[in-house]
């Protein structure tokens, strides 16, 4: 049994937090709304007042949070996990989807202070956390690695090892990308067949069956037909933009332009400029209906 703090309870954090339990191991939270973590009182947990009461004596930390700046706030803050005193060679497990600058950052900063960091993405949506069917996506030393893997085993189905630490970040920030593209697409496909008069539940049914299909394009383009984007929001079109330009960022940092990608940053980014980026991703086909007409 290991000391284990998790810091973000999201769709996705709490599912994790919760297997960690359920594999035995004593776990202490901490998130920034505080009835996020009080929702889990009774369920094992202990409930700390910050990140850095959270990571007191921990053997590991995990984080599961929006975006860089709450990350760099659980990490570095006066109150952040770093603050707490951490013995050499403690995990640093970092799983949220951030820029790569910043994990290069962090990850810098924690092991000058002597501590293993573990670049942890994940792919999977909050059923599989919550069940540990997640697959990771990890870039971390070998022998930490390996080191971390039995922590790691409540959460998985599979652990896919890039590399050096990035390569996680690296590979989750192109496939996001590649899936901004892929949805914005599906969206202005389906204004294409709407135009056109197709049927739509038919038109979806098609896609589902042919070459265009994956499953975020077949999750997608049902949520499109059925116009239900403010209900069961799975993944927001605010996280999905923020994806986006991290991903663009870390292509031109490698010298790529990015056009397609740059596009899908457009299209959803007019959400935030409609006010519904807090909608699921399926909505990015009415900012594009909103262009059209």
């Amino acid at each position: 049994m290991a000391r284990i703090a998790f810091l973000g309870l999201g769709n996705m954090g709490r599912g994790m937090a919760l297997r960690l339990v359920h594999a035995g191991h004593e776990v202490r939270v901490y998130n920034r709304t505080h009835a996020k973590a009080e929702a889990l009182t009774g369920s094992g947990v202990e409930i700390a007042a910050s990140p850095r009461a959270a990571a007191d004596k921990a053997d590991a930390v995990f984080s599961m949070v929006g975006d860089d700046a709450a990350s760099r706030a659980m990490w570095m803050a006066d109150d952040g996990a770093l603050a707490s005193g951490l013995d050499a060679g403690t995990f640093v497990i970092e799983c949220s989807t951030l820029s790569y600058d910043w994990v290069r950052e962090l990850a810098h900063r924690v092991t000058s202070m002597g501590l293993r960091y573990i670049d942890c993405p994940v792919t999977g949506l909050p059923e599989a956390a919550a069940a540990g069917k997640l697959t990771l996506l990890v870039g971390a030393a070998e022998a930490d690695m390996e080191a971390v893997r039995p922590l790691l085993e409540a959460l998985n189905d599979e652990i896919i090892y890039f590399g050096k630490v990035g390569t996680g970040t690296a590979y989750k920030l192109m496939v996001n990308l590649i899936g901004a593209i892929q949805i914005a697409s599906i969206a202005e496909g389906m204004v294409m067949a709407r135009k056109a008069g197709l049927d739509l539940e038919k038109t979806a049914y098609a896609l589902a069956k042919g070459q265009a299909a994956s499953p975020q394009v077949v999750r997608n383009v049902k949520r499109m037909v059925a116009d239900d984007h403010d209900q069961n929001v799975v993944f927001s079109g605010k996280l999905r933009v923020k994806d986006a330009r991290y991903g663009v960022a870390l292509a031109r940092g490698l010298g790529i332009e990015a056009d397609f990608g740059q596009t899908a940053v457009d299209a959803y980014a007019r959400l935030a400029e409609l006010g519904i980026d807090d909608q699921n991703e399926s909505n990015v086909i009415h900012a594009i209906k909103i262009k059209d007409s």
